[in-house]
């Protein structure tokens, strides 16, 4: 069954956070819904659909930026009222907006997760998940990282509260009471989670998941551990997953999954198997699906796909055919309609256009009088800088409320800027003194009109740490900027993970002195990304990592006094050591700092190296005999005589020159990983080797394994 969908935008509010709209239950089979919406300035909007125009139920007056926004009910009953987290506060509406419930909760910061069941509350803060049961404090959890959203387990199926809650260290915690029930590992940072069909399935146990990385997983939760049923990958590269919803757009009987991402992206999976999903359908809009609902909203017996983008609007794509068939009378009703809808908004801009003038003109007097006070435009920024495993590159991610006029990078460490496909904006690169001012990178993207939403990839040097700054400026008068400040920490390009090869050599670093359990995570936290800054509970905890550039791992393990770290690549260990024993010197903390080297780890971690190596040498020289091959080619007009290998090099020219183009200093990159393996091996020894540096150089160029670690050994 072949989907058409039409796009309409209903209505803008102001700037909405995730999980923010829900559509309430229609009063009959086929009827439409109305539209309820919690924006950032606080206000909660509802509203229906009538010929075409959005006609307002109710609006709140302005207050705290709301978070959340959920329905509630008793259970087996329609989910009507209108729940909202605002700051530490709970609010509960009626549909038709008169306020019920005013819930201060015990919650010193602001709630970042919602659900509700029945009588069941469940909040979560950062790390604070709490279970409220009509309004009585009822169980606490301390999560070890990050809580993005939370559940429950529907408790008419399962008959037993089972909350689970997403958190950033790649695992959902499910629990009992206030008990961590158990664990369950996923392949990324989970963001948003959903009951499958939007009641768990038939046992209602299953879990849909979104992470960050773009990754869909479908999780059964029974009473003693997680059945994993499907998982798709990201291999598109989209954005990542912001929320999910259930609804039977295709009308076949069988609920499809509605999934919006950061990107813009509106994906529609259809179940045409019993197991895995297929994506049936996707939509690009230009800015991040803050929340998404399927439902009846714009015209009676019309499904549609509603979508709450950052910037506050709401955006449907329905089933409704826009060129109706019919006879010349239906097309005449049509027109007279569009007609009179055309010349109400123009009367509207009309309008608009002579308020701006006006205040225009009420400003500039203003600001010319003696007694003129500066007003700064807010404008809000949502920002994101993650780390990408597949190529080893942080994404920094730039969504303005209003169009952007450019953004100026500036860095105080090397970093190397990709290109990036969805990116339309204008670079230039201005030159910088990296003495005075520690100034590496200084670049400027211009952006085209109308662009709320920009994208950067930088890949950083494992060893150089400092800031990344990025200079927002909007297309608003008066011209104003904000600065978002970015760490680029000293092991940049490790990730989290959830084990390690055991197997593998590794080298091991021993700290031993008079610091707490506070101080000792804190210097991890400066060292490594994607640990929680929250000093963990307990004496004693273990982080894994792996390096998304090598491969390589990292096991740190630490408590008060004492530390371990261990790993295969011994720049990593050499990094490590530098950089805490400068943090510990800061905190005049003395070290007592032993490691053991392993000899094998070295010939390892080059095998790890070297088909990289190998595949970016052959890359460049094949991008350097292009030129020539091309005029040869324009010369002789035919290229038959050329051996079968230069003819593959130029029909696959195009291919060649865009990964080149995407990867720029990749080689330089793998060249500077050597260089230092070679002097970190010597320097646990006692012994400066720089010298040597040019003679590994030239082996280098020669790209000999075996030439390589007898080098190394010889050294």
């Amino acid at each position: 069954m072949e989907l058409s969908l039409a796009r309409v935008d209903y209505l803008q509010v102001g700037v909405t956070a995730q999980k923010t709209m829900r559509l309430l239950p229609a009063s009959g089979k086929k009827a439409t819904q109305k539209v309820v919406v919690g924006d950032q300035d606080g206000v909660v909007t509802c509203f229906g659909i009538k010929k075409g125009e959005a006609v307002p139920v109710f609006k709140t007056l302005p207050g705290r930026k709301i978070s959340r926004l959920e329905l509630g009910g008793a259970l087996n009953t329609p989910q009507e009222k209108i729940f909202v987290a605002t700051g530490s506060e709970v609010r509960g509406f009626t549909k038709r907006g008169k306020q019920f419930l005013s819930f201060e909760t015990n919650l010193t910061e602001s709630i970042k997760a919602m659900y509700i069941s029945g009588a069941d509350l469940f909040l979560c803060a950062s790390y604070i998940y709490n279970h409220y049961c009509d309004c009585k404090d009822q169980h606490y959890f301390l999560s070890g990282d990050k809580i993005n959203d939370v559940l429950c387990l529907p408790v008419d199926k399962v008959k037993c509260i089972t909350p689970v809650l997403a958190c950033q260290d790649r695992v959902l915690r499910v629990l009992q009471g206030s008990d961590l029930l158990y664990e369950v590992e996923l392949p990324g940072p989970p963001t948003v989670l959903a009951l499958s069909s939007g009641n768990g399935g038939d046992s209602g146990e299953e879990i849909v998941y979104g992470t960050s990385d773009g990754k869909l997983g479908l999780t059964q939760i029974t009473g003693t551990k997680a059945i994993p049923k499907w998982e798709i990958g990201n291999e598109k590269k989209r954005g990542g997953i912001l929320c999910i919803d259930s609804f039977d757009i295709l009308g076949d009987g069988v609920k499809e999954l509605l999934v919006g991402r950061d990107d813009g992206m509106i994906e529609i999976y259809n179940f045409e198997s019993a197991d895995d999903p297929v994506l049936r359908h996707d939509y690009a809009l230009s800015e991040s699906i803050a929340s998404i609902q399927g439902g009846c909203v714009g015209k009676d017996g019309y499904d549609e796909i509603l979508a709450a983008t950052y910037s506050g609007w709401l955006t449907g794509l329905t089933t409704e055919p826009v060129h109706r068939e019919g006879g010349s009378g239906e097309e005449l009703k049509l027109s007279q309609e569009m007609q009179s809808k055309i010349s109400s908004l123009r009367n509207e801009l009309e309008q608009l256009q002579i308020k701006v003038l006006q205040e225009r003109d009420k400003y500039q007097q203003s600001s010319q009088s003696s007694t003129a006070v500066s007003s700064v435009p807010a404008f809000s920024v949502n920002d994101k800088f993650t780390l990408n495993k597949d190529d080893a590159s942080y994404s920094l991610i730039l969504e303005v409320q209003t169009a952007i006029d450019n953004v100026l990078v500036q860095s105080d460490v090397p970093l190397d800027l990709l290109d990036v496909d969805k990116n339309s904006a204008v670079v230039s690169f201005s030159s910088c003194d990296s003495e005075p001012n520690s100034n590496f990178l200084l670049a400027t993207y211009r952006c085209q009109a109308n662009t709320t939403r920009l994208e950067l990839k930088v890949r950083s040097i494992e060893g150089q740490y400092g800031t990344l700054q990025a200079y927002v400026t909007p297309r608003i008068q008066p011209k104003t900027c904000q600065v978002h400040q970015y760490q680029i920490k000293p092991l940049s390009l490790h990730q989290r993970t959830h084990s390690i090869d055991q197997d593998r050599p590794m080298n091991t670093l021993m700290l031993k002195g008079q610091f707490s359990f506070a101080e000792i995570h804190s210097w991890v936290v400066f060292c490594l990304p994607e640990v929680p800054e929250k000093t963990p509970a307990g004496e004693c905890i273990t982080f894994y990592f792996q390096n998304t550039f090598l491969g390589t791992q990292l096991e740190s393990t630490y408590s008060k006094g004492e530390g371990y770290f261990k790993s295969d690549n011994i720049s990593t260990i050499s990094i490590l050591k530098d950089v805490l024993s400068k943090e510990a010197t800061k905190r005049k903390i003395n070290l007592n700092i032993s490691f053991d080297v392993n000899e094998e780890s070295v010939r390892h971690t080059l095998q790890l190296i070297h088909p990289k190596l190998e595949y970016q040498q052959l890359l460049a020289k094949k991008v350097h005999l292009i030129d020539a091959l091309r005029e040869l080619q324009v010369h002789e007009g035919n290229v038959d005589f050329l051996l079968p290998k230069y003819r593959s090099i130029l029909e696959e020219a195009d291919q060649l020159l865009e990964e080149y183009k995407r990867q720029p200093a990749h080689l330089e990159r793998l060249y500077g990983m050597i260089t230092d393996l070679f002097i970190d091996k010597f320097k646990f020894k006692g012994t400066n080797v720089k010298t040597k540096v040019p003679l590994l150089l030239e082996i280098l160029d020669g790209c000999d394994q075996d030439g390589l670690i007898a080098f190394f050994d010889a050294a």
